[in-house]
């Protein structure tokens, strides 16, 4: 832990940083945090992973606790990126890709990314969660599962989403990644290419970067 941040670094030197936040029910630690940071790390990328308060406070007494108000987690996660000192790229995997996006423009981030965005609660299409997305001004790129419950691609297709925000489709894959048996596909497997499209749309926005991931 670095100043309240988990930090996952390449071995040589980083081609961009990434302030990486958790969803709403798994650690920044979780299974899934830790094989996205060490795939994104094996690619040059450094990924800072930090916890809202109420993931802290489970934390340090044990219980669970719900996610804190949209306005506490928005506030944390502005104070969080300050506290780097410099322009990062910001991203989370479900609630805090969401986070996420809802405060990329106002911040001097270079992009946005979110693995496995909350379009809407399972089962209940209806209340989606994409109205900021329409204006969204900073690029932005949403990785996610063709069998997420979150939003599959015939749901997204019909959102109304900035020009600025991209979509990458992982076949098969669930809210965390997981593909069906059949394809004979992992989870690692598809980490590792949510990995390869995260860090082509980060060097794309990086001037002088290599290219290749």
């Amino acid at each position: 832990m670095i100043q309240d941040f988990l930090e996952t670094r390449p071995d040589g030197t980083a081609r961009a940083t990434l302030l990486l936040a958790h969803g709403a029910g798994a650690p920044m630690d979780s299974d899934f945090m830790n094989l996205l940071a060490t795939a994104l790390a094996r690619r040059g990328i450094r990924v800072l992973r930090f916890e809202f308060p109420y993931m802290a406070q489970r934390r340090e007494g044990g219980s669970k606790r719900p996610p804190n108000p949209m306005p506490v987690l928005r506030a944390h996660f502005l104070e969080r990126y300050a506290s780097l000192g410099e322009p990062a790229f910001i991203g989370g995997k479900s609630m805090g890709g969401r986070v996420a996006s809802m405060v990329a423009d106002e911040l001097d981030a270079l992009g946005v990314l979110c693995f496995g965005y909350p379009f809407h609660p399972p089962g209940r299409p209806e209340r989606t969660r994409t109205g900021h997305l329409a204006g969204l001004v900073r690029p932005g790129l949403v990785v996610q599962g063709t069998r997420d419950p979150f939003g599959k691609p015939e749901e997204v297709a019909g959102y109304d989403l900035s020009a600025q925000l991209r979509v990458h489709w992982l076949e098969s894959g669930d809210h965390d990644f997981k593909p069906l048996r059949r394809t004979g596909l992992t989870q690692a497997q598809l980490v590792e290419q949510a990995a390869d499209a995260a860090c082509r749309f980060m060097m794309g926005l990086t001037p002088g970067a290599p290219q290749s991931c």
